[in-house]
């Protein structure tokens, strides 16, 4: 009798946690490296959110809460919905676990039996795929393209549908590209959703606040009212506020898929962080100017890396619309030979060399399902960003 579980072996350690982890053990050994591979914004948490945090802790809000949230957080998530997204929702309505992973993973695990699909455009968030497959779902995987803006077709989206179809997971702004969809492009999608009612939405709305150029975010259930009862819209804390260690996402959908969520999440973690709740009850209700603040450096590191990586040899990067990542395309430089002796035959070969040889830790593009490209996460310094830049065009030129 095997001891692990035969579930282990359908999924795989997070890349972006190893590379992270990997950039982490080099500095700590010494080693000059540049860390462009966590998903996490270098800002602080806002100073009222944080003193909210401080004053439940002294007002002795330390004990267990609800499984799926306070009263005060489930109210100041609907009033953000409805503030925001123009979409209704009421308490009962709304989950909050420890992350937006879980959430994700929760409404999965509950939905989710042997032989049921769930279509994902790629690339993806490296979990979608796994936590599918935790499930006992089969992940379909519906490639984009650099041409098209990395953006899933309406023809694309229908082709994949099957009557074994139960959720369509959509990202935007999307983690790894940036790619966002306008209110045009994503009712394409929604229509098509349209015509096959058994098929679920599923959002993953984290980087809405980190839009650029004019791009106006949008939701499916918002751009299609239609589609209101079979969506979950997942969102969170931890880009927008900065507030990655404390551990908060939400989702608000159909009630019954709420209440399976819960009835998984009171036998795993039970309730969130009660000091995060409240947290995140002053991160919604409280100030939100310093969003577009954030968001104003965010766009200007953008346009420093994209023209930073456009100048290398072999390397064409996209202008995204939104999160912090951009996603260039290494094409030009598969099948040569770094300085160091490396045969650059893959992106995760590339990424490699470029560690080993110039210090820049990026993630490679087969870790979202697409390849041969990189995921450069610029939530950190100009400097940072520049000296990167410098040491990709550096690797690049040295090429041969």
């Amino acid at each position: 009798m095997p001891f692990l579980s035969d579930t282990l072996a359908r999924v795989s350690p997070s890349p972006t946690v190893a590379v992270s982890q990997k950039a982490m053990e080099l500095k700590a050994a010494g080693h000059d490296v540049i860390g462009l591979g966590a998903g996490e914004p270098d800002f602080d948490t806002p100073g009222n959110i944080k003193a909210a945090a401080i004053a439940a802790i002294e007002a002795g809000k330390t004990k267990y809460t609800a499984v799926d949230g306070i009263p005060e957080v489930k109210q100041a998530i609907c009033a953000k919905f409805k503030r925001e997204n123009g979409l209704d929702y009421v308490p009962s309505q709304v989950a909050v676990s420890t992350g937006g992973k879980q959430v994700l993973y929760n409404a999965l695990l509950a939905t989710l039996n042997p032989g049921d699909e769930v279509i994902i455009p790629a690339p993806y968030w490296v979990s979608y795929p796994d936590m599918v497959r935790l499930g006992g779902g089969t992940p379909v995987i519906v490639e984009t393209t650099l041409e098209d803006g990395f953006r899933i077709s309406p023809e694309a989206l229908d082709a994949a549908i099957t009557p074994n179809t139960k959720w369509f997971i959509f990202n935007s702004p999307s983690n790894p590209t940036g790619a966002g969809y306008s209110h045009t492009q994503l009712k394409a999608l929604t229509d098509v959703l349209m015509r096959h009612p058994h098929v679920w939405v599923m959002t993953d709305d984290m980087y809405e606040h980190l839009a650029y150029d004019g791009f106006e975010f949008c939701t499916p259930a918002q751009v299609e009212p239609g589609l209101y009862d079979r969506t979950l819209t997942v969102n969170g804390v931890s880009k927008s506020y900065a507030m990655t260690g404390w551990r908060i996402g939400y989702a608000a959908g159909p009630e019954r898929l709420i209440t399976a969520m819960r009835k998984l999440q009171s036998q795993s973690t039970t309730n969130p962080c009660s000091i995060s709740q409240w947290a995140t009850v002053e991160a919604l209700n409280g100030p939100q100017d310093f969003l577009a603040e954030r968001c104003a450096v965010f766009s200007k590191r953008r346009d420093l890396v994209v023209a930073g990586l456009n100048a290398c040899d072999g390397i064409t990067c996209a202008v995204p619309e939104g999160a912090f990542y951009v996603y260039p395309s290494i094409a030009g430089c598969i099948g040569k030979t770094s300085a160091g002796g490396t045969v650059i035959d893959t992106d995760e070969a590339f990424a490699t060399a470029l560690l080993e040889e110039q210090g820049v830790a990026v993630v490679f593009g087969a870790a979202f399902g697409l390849s041969p490209y990189f995921r450069v996460s610029y939530a950190t310094s100009d400097d940072a960003l520049a000296d990167a830049c410098a040491r990709i065009k550096t690797f690049c030129a040295a090429l041969a």
